[in-house]
């Protein structure tokens, strides 16, 4: 029997189920996103990026007294220790940002009191976890200043998560309406089931390696740009476009061409990408508060046009450029953005996949040769 029908095989593993899980479900049919139970739009509408990283970690939603609890132990650990910040520092100034907040994540770990603890350790490992998810923020917002030659800024125990990124990278107090949105942008980007960085962070872990390692590999995973990039991507393709008016033109030949239409389409969403209907609405709204819908003009031809023609619809690192770009947010970190987020998805699918593990290990179908001889040295061409 040949290795192909022992070993039925998937590229990519598309369509294969990889473990189970009780942290996040993709219904592709009714293009629908769930934490836990609870509909990704609810939680962004009604919650914050705080208690959905909660409801990760600890599994449930939670009470006032526990969100008060967990806000203050996220602002205590947010802190970074000065090691961190000489590393960056001595990184070329040419580094890509997703290197440093790797690196930042790397020189932390040790730090952590926790860190030498059995890769068992529940307890121990909630702990890490909550960490993990503390520190995104301002990894990503010192990085980028450290990048650009400013001084790192101490982040203040009064913000939010959201609140801790916006000021880091300005300097100033952020306006509430940039809050609002950077803490819908995180809470949809905060888990996503078994994506290729989560996948990886589980790979990893299930070797009971620890949850800092897990995180690294997970970022490291996410700089690639099929996974983490798109969001960038997607901007630079809406500035080459330029304005509304050339907008019908370039994707006619962008389609006509068969060229590479960023943020649109997604592998688990047939019907529509679930993050992407709430956040396009987040979007469009923020052009018309700030008076420039410049964006969302070419965002709507080119919604209408690629739908009709391909039958695609935008995924979310469509709005969610467009949306950072009217924040003014360097395009140079939507990824890392995308990492501050993801960390408290990461953190939850490494408890999991600790709490009952079992070494993943999967199988390959060898299409190589067979039992060749061994030629003598002198003898090979």
């Amino acid at each position: 029997m040949s290795e192909e029908l022992k070993y039925p095989y998937s590229p990519g593993l598309e369509g294969v189920p990889a473990g189970v899980t009780t942290i996040s479900e993709i219904d592709s049919d009714r293009s629908s996103l769930q934490y836990r139970g609870y509909d990704v739009h609810d939680l962004a509408s009604q919650g914050s990026y705080e208690e959905t990283a909660y409801l990760l970690l600890h599994k449930k939603l939670p009470t006032t007294a526990e969100l008060t609890a967990f806000k203050a132990r996220l602002a205590e650990m947010r802190v970074l220790p000065d090691a961190v910040y000489t590393a960056l520092g001595a990184m070329p100034k040419e580094s890509h940002p997703m290197d440093l907040v790797r690196t930042a994540y790397a020189v932390v770990a040790p730090f952590d009191p926790d860190y030498a603890k059995p890769a068992t350790d529940h307890e121990a490992n909630l702990r890490k976890a909550e960490r993990i998810v503390a520190i995104g923020t301002t990894a990503v917002g010192n990085a980028h200043r450290i990048r650009h030659g400013l001084q790192p800024l101490a982040p203040k125990p009064e913000h939010s998560a959201a609140q801790n990124f916006l000021y880091l990278i300005t300097g100033e107090e952020p306006e509430a309406k940039a809050t609002e949105v950077m803490d819908v942008l995180m809470t949809m980007y905060a888990e996503h089931s078994f994506n290729a960085s989560t996948f990886a962070d589980r790979v990893c872990v299930s070797t009971l390696s620890d949850l800092y390692s897990g995180t690294i590999v997970g970022i490291s995973t996410l700089r690639g740009p099929l996974h983490g990039g798109a969001n960038e991507q997607a901007m630079r393709m809406l500035l080459e476009i330029g304005s509304p008016d050339k907008a019908q033109a370039w994707i006619d030949d962008a389609l006509a061409n068969k060229k590479l239409i960023m943020g649109f389409g997604h592998r688990e969403y047939k019907k529509g990408d679930s993050r992407a209907i709430y956040l396009t609405q987040v979007a469009k709204e923020l052009s018309e508060e700030l008076g420039d819908k410049t964006w969302k003009a070419i965002a709507d031809i080119l919604e209408a046009t690629i739908l009709e023609r391909k039958g695609l619809y935008p995924n979310v690192d469509f709005p969610a450029a467009y949306a950072l770009y009217l924040l003014k947010i360097p395009m140079d970190i939507y990824t890392p953005i995308f990492v501050m987020a993801r960390v408290a998805g990461y953190a939850a699918h490494a408890m999991e996949q600790l709490a009952g593990n079992r070494l993943i290990r999967p199988k390959a179908v060898y299409e190589g040769d067979r039992n060749l001889p061994y030629p003598p040295i002198d003898g090979r061409g």
